[in-house]
């Protein structure tokens, strides 16, 4: 029987691993043990400033980044896997970022969610990483950029803002440009990563709706009105642009209605 852990302790683990299967390996691992009750609530680590991360892929300013194109050829589909292969890399570390720096503001319930989202993003980033593997590439072997994780350095203070913006903002736009995506590996022939992609939009949805629930659970015990303190918190924490089109459907079956997003100032991407 192995010993118990926090769940401070796993969270750091997850943060901790550099390499991406040991950082697979540690994000299911805690999701595991937090399902058969072998994690003790306790809060005895510290989450680090930035997560561990593997030599490569390169990550490089937003604004220096390589144009990957519209995925038509078999090259841009594979920039276009290794974007999205990064995007769940640090999606994982998000996950667990929130659970060890903030999870002990909520009920266990939030443990529940978000432990479940963790795991979801490690198997995201493991079917995609295959993926790229059958077709000749890996995941490092294009660079990347940072931009996630200034978003969660963005809001390491306050739990209400990381969940306004992480997934409220970040994940939410995946709701809005994955279907597209799907299509053009549809069109290009590439029926498998559209396969894995449309499995990944339908993990998305429950994830965004865990945001805005926590998010409104938040609101009330702090007796603020979510429409209004979730547009102040975008205005003051996150500086990219949240512009259409915007996929109304998906967002609303996530509780993210569309007085959250309308009209929002359309301010230029922060070049970084």
């Amino acid at each position: 029987m192995p010993a118990e852990r926090s769940v401070a302790a796993a969270a750091l683990a997850v943060l901790s691993a550099a390499h991406p299967a040991d950082k697979v390996k540690a994000a299911r691992a805690a999701a595991r043990d937090w399902r058969a009750g072998r994690l003790v609530v306790i809060w005895d680590r510290t989450m680090p400033d930035r997560p561990a991360r593997p030599d490569r892929p390169e990550l490089l300013p937003a604004t220096r980044m390589p144009r990957r194109g519209r995925g038509g050829s078999a090259a841009g589909r594979i920039a276009m896997l290794h974007a999205l292969a990064h995007i769940e890399f640090a999606a994982i570390d998000l996950a667990f970022d929130l659970i060890g720096r903030f999870a002990m503001l909520f009920p266990p319930t939030f443990l529940d969610d978000w432990f479940g989202v963790g795991a979801d993003e490690a198997m995201h980033f493991a079917l995609i990483d295959r993926r790229l593997r059958v077709l000749g590439s890996f995941y490092g072997a294009l660079p990347a950029h940072d931009g996630l994780w200034e978003a969660a350095g963005n809001t390491s203070d306050d739990a209400l803002a990381r969940l306004a913006i992480v997934p409220m903002v970040l994940e939410a736009r995946g709701l809005d440009v994955t279907p597209v995506t799907i299509d053009r590996f549809a069109a290009g022939g590439d029926a498998t990563s559209a396969r894995i992609l449309t499995r990944i939009a339908a993990d998305e949805v429950r994830h965004v709706s865990a945001g805005v629930r926590w998010f409104l659970a938040m609101c009330a015990d702090r007796g603020l009105p979510p429409v209004e303190t979730w547009r102040r918190l975008v205005s003051e924490r996150f500086a990219g642009p949240i512009k259409p089109p915007f996929n109304d459907s998906a967002r609303h079956a996530a509780g993210l209605t569309k007085g959250y997003y309308t009209d929002l100032p359309n301010r230029p991407d922060r070049a970084a």
